[in-house]
């Protein structure tokens, strides 16, 4: 099919059914039509939707009020960035009204269900961008982040959510939550869609006080690698015991793909999420739409308007003991993250259904924050995946959470866990071989750790290497020489990953005759690595038979 095909089809599927709750506007067909017959760039041909509090030029962003509705001037900054690299709006999308809520159930425009029981709500806030990826209408969506609305709704509809680092999306252009802790949030079926999105789609603008750049240093990616998860007792799966064996399950898979699992004190991310609903971050909401609130809230969503209504009553002395009770929290999670280098969480306990919710608006939706509302005010970034299905047919949903900037490895570890494609090399990181006094176990392998290198693998150079006991040196060292006439079996060598921020004060430290330059490993692939002057090797003894270093400390005792 052609592009405009696609299109065509799209809207003859939409057209087919009634366009709420899933959807609020569209884009006219002809308009998309027109897209598609030029359409180039890196998303070239890739259809999307919007969430309604993103402004799309020439539809109305409504934020699931139509009494706040308006005619925006400009593309929102992300939708801009995504047009220009070829992607195809198709529409806005329902939510939670001003994006309060993870249940996709308060919004005028009807109530979005998951795809696989229409008796089970969908999730929210961004409710109907996941269902539009979820049904297949389009190739992904936008919606946005603030407590965990990026991610809830891919659990419930089997499809990726991903949470960036805050201010790696532009927010200009969209309707305030709480304005320091959205996101931009990305929805599609699978980690390496997001991942092109996100690349186009990122960068900095100067329009968005909170835009921001970053570099990823994930040095485990690629390696053994520690998976944190909650201790059995601080595990809430609020009844569902189906959520809890796929969660089991989804640690053991995890395991067998090379993580390492460590037991986490979670009650600290508990107690930040408690936080974010219980104090002045509740007033953050109130300051994005107070002078629409006071003129109009009788014609909004009576759970949304008690929730923001609540926050009249916080002071600015709560606002300071919020953030100083948050400080105190974050300093606890540090001590947790030198345990881990991801935190592995279920996206949320349970799922729940359309009567349960009606009943129990506020208390169910707190309950499905429970792994979710701590990640944005840490400042960490996540990945929601999908993780198996409940006997009953409802799909089960884990989370990949990071430090900030660790989008690239959280993408890259949660689609070796989706889909068991291959991890892309270490992001922000140098791949180093060591031949000698650096190997685990020898006496300056310290200069690697504390620059946070991570093993990756043990392996062998390819041949045209030989190594050389070379005199005189303390500790002793080897050096390894290329001899491309020589067609040696390779010599054993540890690749490490190193932080590019770390590699220059590494590489200066390097003493003569030694220095860093190129080598090439035995599956072909060209890495950093210590090698030696020639003129260092006339008085050295070549040990280059022994294979390695260890294998020469062994023999001489």
């Amino acid at each position: 099919m052609t592009a405009e095909d696609r299109v065509n089809e799209i809207y003859d599927r939409i057209g087919s059914a009634p366009l709420h709750p899933v959807w609020i506007s569209l884009v006219p067909q002809e308009a998309s039509r027109e897209r598609a017959r030029r359409t180039h760039g890196p998303l070239a041909a890739l259809t999307f939707a919007v969430k309604d509090n993103i402004d799309v030029l020439g539809l109305p962003t409504t934020a699931g009020c139509p009494a706040y509705a308006y005619s925006p001037k400009a593309d929102a900054t992300v939708v801009e960035m995504l047009i220009a690299a070829g992607a195809i709006p198709i529409g806005k999308t329902n939510l939670d009204q001003f994006a309060t809520g993870l249940v996709g159930t308060r919004s005028p425009y009807g109530a979005c269900s998951s795809m696989f029981d229409a008796r089970y709500i969908s999730g929210g806030s961004s409710a109907g961008s996941a269902v539009a990826v979820a049904s297949g209408l389009v190739d992904f969506s936008l919606g946005t982040d603030t407590a965990g609305s990026g991610r809830v709704p891919a659990g419930f509809n089997n499809i990726v959510g991903m949470k960036p680092t805050r201010g790696l999306l532009s927010t200009k252009g969209v309707v305030p939550a709480c304005r320091s802790l959205d996101c931009v949030s990305i929805f599609s079926k699978d980690c390496a869609t997001a991942w092109r999105v996100w690349e186009a789609a990122r960068g900095f603008d100067a329009g968005d006080p909170y835009s921001r750049t970053g570099q990823c240093a994930a040095p485990w990616l690629g390696g053994a690698f520690r998976f944190g998860v909650p201790a059995e007792a601080l595990l809430e799966f609020f009844g569902d015991e189906q959520a809890a064996i796929l969660y089991r399950k989804a640690m053991d898979d995890l395991e067998a793909l090379g993580g390492v699992k460590v037991e986490i004190d979670y009650s600290i991310f508990r107690d930040v999420a408690a936080l974010l609903y219980s104090g002045p971050w509740v007033a953050e909401r109130l300051a994005a739409i107070r002078g629409f609130m006071d003129a109009h809230s009788d014609e909004m969503n009576p759970v949304v308007r008690g929730i923001i209504e609540g926050a009249r009553k916080f002071s600015a002395v709560d606002a300071f003991e919020a953030e100083y009770k948050l400080r105190e929290l974050k300093r606890a999670s540090e001590g947790e993250w030198r345990k881990m280098d991801v935190l592995f969480l279920p996206t949320t306990g349970t799922i729940y259904t359309h009567e349960q919710v009606a009943s129990e608006p506020v208390t169910l939706n707190t309950n499905l924050g429970y792994y979710t509302n701590f990640v944005n005010l840490l400042d960490l970034a996540a990945v929601a995946v999908p993780a198996g299905f409940r006997p009953n047919g409802l799909p089960f949903g884990v989370s990949f959470i990071g430090p900030a900037f660790s989008d690239s490895a959280l993408l890259s570890l949660a689609d070796l866990y989706h889909r068991g494609k291959a991890v892309e090399p270490a992001p922000g990181c140098v791949s180093v071989a060591v031949v000698g006094a650096h190997l685990s176990g020898q006496p300056l392998n310290w200069q690697l750790t504390s620059r946070g290198a991570r093993l990756i693998e043990t392996c062998k150079t390819a041949p045209g290497y030989r190594l050389y006991a070379l005199a005189g040196t303390v500790p002793p060292k080897p050096g390894l020489v290329r001899d491309e006439s020589f067609e040696g079996p390779g010599i054993e060598v540890e690749v490490w990953a190193m932080p590019e921020e770390q590699f220059g004060g590494f590489v200066a430290a390097v003493p003569e005759p030694l220095g860093i330059g190129s080598a090439t490993l035995e599956n072909g692939n060209v890495v950093k690595c210590f090698i030696c002057e020639g003129y260092a090797i006339a008085t050295a003894e070549e040990i280059t038979s022994y294979g390695g270093w260890r294998n020469y400390l062994a023999a001489r005792g």
